[in-house]
């Protein structure tokens, strides 16, 4: 019998290319690269198509973070700031993130032919359970600036046992008076759409200083190529209607809330409101949280405390802002609490004192 040789056999497409480490390594950097340049979807609705771009991967037994921007602005002009901040990454690495944008807004976006109906903010609230079935995920943490924090408030109402908490940014829950359409009208014969628009991101103050900041989105606006787009965007919010939410009655917000608002914001007074936001306050669960001049380390400060409030993020590492305080948030918090201010619901509710406790607890960050 010949004798045997031993042969090394080299196979140039291993039938199982994954179980190498090699390879394992790279196809997960690929993976990683490719969440962290976001996964952008589109899927067709009842009122047409909505786009929206994920980042992450679900959790177990945790929802989605869901954002919806505001007029004149896309997901990345409106939340990059924030979710690109540093003290952001341990919440984003915790949770998936899901960014919205309004038909239309979003990057590339070709102009809507002339005629074309836009869906109202109710029509755009109600588009959101076809991203989330596509998505297969049950329930959302969401996060609106304007009309953006205006839909997903309308969701929330429709929608309740799949949102967990809100954090509803510069919004304004009322329609347009007589006096306000008077005046919107009188500006539209002065003013170009993107200094409407201005009108309504910024304050008077912030536009007549003209700071780099304004003259950058003065610029992404006006420069828009799909400018038309935006426009209808703005007459839907213009033309919406009340949340009417009712105090203590069946049409209220049934999750934790939280407000934001900025110092001297155009829309500032209907936030604090005693219509809008005692009625949070009386809610069910509802906790509601004040801030002025909103920067992304107060606001990522913010938000992880009302996460690790929703029971999430316990074990979660200090801010670098909550790191810097020589007293402790709780001492703080306590001394705020006892100032007066004319922009926070912590002077009264409608009857006068508010109830101690949650659901009436006030927490007041300032700047």
């Amino acid at each position: 019998m010949a004798e045997l040789q031993e042969v090394q056999i080299t196979e140039e497409k291993p039938l199982l290319p994954g179980q190498t480490p090699e390879v394992a390594k790279e196809a997960e950097l690929a993976a990683r690269i490719l969440l962290d340049q976001g996964q952008t979807h589109s899927v067709e609705t009842p009122y047409g198509s909505v786009t929206f771009t994920v980042y992450g991967t679900p959790k177990p037994k945790r929802p989605a973070i869901l954002t919806y921007h505001d007029v004149g602005l896309n997901y990345k002009s409106c939340f990059q700031p924030l979710f690109q901040f540093g003290d952001m990454q341990e919440i984003i690495q915790n949770f998936v993130r899901v960014h919205v944008d309004a038909p239309g807004m979003e990057e590339g976006a070709p102009v809507f032919p002339l005629g074309y109906q836009y869906p109202s903010l109710d029509q755009l609230a109600d588009m959101i359970p076809c991203i989330l079935q596509y998505l297969n995920f049950s329930s959302i943490i969401g996060i609106g600036v304007g009309a953006g924090a205006y839909v997903l408030s309308r969701y929330a109402l429709s929608h309740p046992d799949t949102v967990e908490g809100l954090v509803l940014i510069n919004i304004d829950p009322n329609a347009k008076g007589w006096m306000d359409w008077a005046a919107h009208k009188l500006t539209g014969l002065t003013s170009s759409i993107s200094e409407m628009i201005l009108g309504h991101l910024f304050s008077q103050e912030e536009l007549s200083g003209n700071s780099e900041l304004i003259q950058k989105y003065r610029n992404i606006i006006t420069h828009a190529p799909n400018l038309a787009n935006i426009e209808l965007y703005w007459n839907s919010y213009n033309n919406r209607r009340d949340l009417n939410f009712e105090r203590g009655g069946d049409v209220t917000l049934k999750c934790p809330v939280m407000l934001v608002v900025g110092d001297q914001a155009p829309h500032e007074d209907a936030v604090v409101s005693r219509e809008f936001g005692a009625q949070l306050l009386t809610s069910s669960c509802c906790l509601p949280l004040f801030i002025l001049l909103p920067q992304p380390g107060k606001l990522t400060e913010a938000f992880k405390y009302f996460l690790q409030g929703m029971g999430y993020m316990a074990s979660s590492c200090m801010t670098r802002l909550s790191r810097s305080r020589t007293a402790s948030l709780t001492s703080a918090a306590s001394i705020d609490g006892n100032r007066s201010r004319s922009r926070t619901l912590s002077q009264s509710s409608e009857s006068g004192t508010l109830p101690s406790g949650p659901p009436g607890h006030t927490m007041e960050v300032s700047c």
